[in-house]
């Protein structure tokens, strides 16, 4: 990842709390020098109390309702506005800044979804993982998405 986003003249390195996004940004925040802030409004949403024994139904599921949550659990629409929340906040704090955002899956897609819609479940279960997502924004507007090639 480091050697990848090299390029992209980064100022600002956040991420979810989850040891998993923090160890895939952590080279590029120290090839610029900072720390890596942690935000906790990038976790990952949770499913359910307990393990679910079907992920990929369990996840269709929530998708297909947006205010269904298990017990325990965290609606689609409670998580996006948890993850756009934060999102908005940080375009405001650093305007004008490159920020790499260490991240989960369906939470990264419930932000994309919130500033367009085209980014549902289909684009989610194309995702690979690790994946890589340039988001431009003018000021609070979503600009455009591209698609940073991973080759692992």
């Amino acid at each position: 990842m480091t050697e990848i986003l090299k390029k992209e003249d980064i100022d600002i390195v956040i991420s979810s709390p989850y040891k998993r996004a923090i160890q895939t940004v952590e080279g590029v925040a120290k090839r610029i020098g900072k720390e890596v802030l942690i935000e906790d409004g990038f976790r990952e949403r949770k499913l359910s109390e307990k393990p679910v024994e079907d992920f990929y139904q369990a996840v269709t599921k929530v998708w297909e309702d947006y205010n269904f949550s298990r017990k325990g659990g965290e609606s689609n629409i409670s998580a996006q506005e948890r993850g756009v929340n934060v999102t908005k906040q940080l375009l405001e704090r650093y305007e004008g800044k490159n920020i790499v955002i260490g991240t989960h899956g369906n939470i990264m897609v419930f932000i994309m979804n919130y500033f367009d819609e085209k980014f549902g479940f289909e684009f989610w279960k194309e995702l690979k993982m690790p994946d890589i997502y340039k988001l431009t924004f003018d000021r609070s507007k979503l600009i455009e998405v591209n698609r940073i090639w991973v080759n692992l």
